[in-house]
């Protein structure tokens, strides 16, 4: 019986030595075991930032579907039956003394097994991703800085809630507060971060049509994608170790699926745009392997009031001028676009006021363009100006290249 009771103790003691041993592990420490899922899932998750993924369909998870309709607060929070699905901020805001900066932040949850078998904590079904960015703006004291998280869920180091908005990898979390607000927070030893309440703004704006967003020729190639446009915010970011009280307007989207991009497709260009008018503007250009613009580019135009209008590829162009950016990745990025939208009278020149605004991950191993730009020109003949965010990948590599690894 001793011997018996000796034996249990010291299975125990091996469990007990096992779990302390994965809590003791560093949260972005992926055990050997999981390697081989971690980097590409996480390629997938990069590359899809703001828009768009390359992966096939298992039949466990739930396509994109025309007809969907939203319901909020419910659709702020997760979707687990998609296979990916991300949550996105950007903002321009300014401190008390008036220096100009942008944020970015993004939470991505990106599906590899629905109904894992292995009954671990640590069994894999999502892994969750995060990009943190701060730009400084000012005319001579300019400058640019980022991180990025990624864990599997395990005992509740990452995950997304399905029945109340709340998201969060490790320490860094986005969610609803009592009164409705979006509250950010994200920080690295105070080096760079962010900690934000927005309030909605405007109604959220149904990107697409019949609720879904369509990136491919395949019917499932879609996703069910929505702005809140014009968010106040107010807070503190932290840049080199100081924090600065900011005040300014956030665009969050949030977008969920399962197949989008298809393999003759690039990459694409991406821009939110907040114009003086009280007008919001987000467009998307799917870049294709032959240099030409694939047709399922769109955008969709939102009034002061909070209407929507669908802009299909045939209703604007969006077209890269001469100047670029050569980035540290080996990236050139162009940083000079016009925007036409003929049946809106409108043109605008996009420039930026920091070229270097290129988030290339260490972890993931992919790198894309994110920062805060300036908009100028004209609408119906008179002067109109804004403020934004671009977004531009697939100029390192082809999407189908940097998942197979070539």
């Amino acid at each position: 019986m001793v011997n018996e009771e000796r034996r249990t103790k010291n299975k125990e003691r091996q469990h007990r030595t096992k779990d302390e041993e994965q809590e003791r592990r560093s949260p972005n420490e992926v055990p050997r075991s999981i390697v081989p899922f971690v980097v590409p899932s996480f390629f997938v998750a990069v590359l899809c930032s703001s828009f768009f993924v390359l992966c096939s369909a298992a039949a466990a998870w739930k396509e994109a579907a025309a007809g969907y309709r939203f319901e909020f607060p419910r659709d702020h929070a997760s979707h687990p039956d998609y296979k990916i699905e991300w949550w996105y901020y950007t903002g321009n805001v300014q401190s008390r003394d008036g220096r100009r900066m942008g944020y970015q932040v993004t939470f991505f949850r990106v599906g590899v097994d629905q109904a894992p078998l292995n009954p671990s904590r640590w069994a894999v079904r999502d892994l969750y991703m995060t990009h943190l960015a701060v730009s400084v703006l000012d005319l001579g004291n300019r400058g640019y800085r980022f991180d990025e998280r990624i864990n599997r869920a395990g005992p509740g180091i990452a995950g997304a809630d399905s029945t109340t908005y709340r998201v969060w990898n490790e320490d860094w979390t986005a969610g609803l507060d009592a009164a409705g607000r979006h509250v950010i927070r994200a920080a690295t030893d105070a080096s760079v971060g962010v900690e934000l309440v927005l309030d909605p703004g405007k109604p959220p704006a149904i990107n697409g049509v019949n609720g879904i967003s369509q990136k491919g020729a395949r019917s499932g190639n879609a996703s069910h994608y929505y702005s809140l446009t014009r968010m106040p915010t107010r807070g503190r970011l932290w840049f080199d170790g100081v924090a600065i009280e900011v005040t300014g307007e956030s665009w969050m989207d949030h977008e969920f699926g399962t197949t989008f991009l298809e393999a003759e497709q690039r990459g694409w260009d991406w821009l939110s745009i907040q114009l003086d008018d009280a007008r919001e503007l987000m467009l998307y250009q799917l870049r294709r392997s032959d240099g030409s613009r694939d047709p399922r580019s769109s955008g969709t135009l939102v009034d002061p009031d909070g209407r929507t209008t669908h802009l299909a590829a045939s209703d604007f162009t969006l077209t890269p001028g001469s100047k670029t950016f050569r980035a540290a990745s080996g990236a050139t990025y162009p940083i000079h676009w016009t925007i036409g939208i003929p049946g809106q009278q409108l043109v605008l020149e996009v420039s930026t006021p920091l070229e270097n605004q290129e988030l290339s991950t260490p972890g993931s191993g992919v790198s894309y363009w994110e920062g805060a730009v300036d908009f100028a020109g004209t609408s119906r003949g008179a002067p109109i100006r804004g403020r934004g965010y671009l977004e531009m990948t697939g100029y390192k590599a082809s999407l189908g290249r940097v998942l197979s690894g070539m």
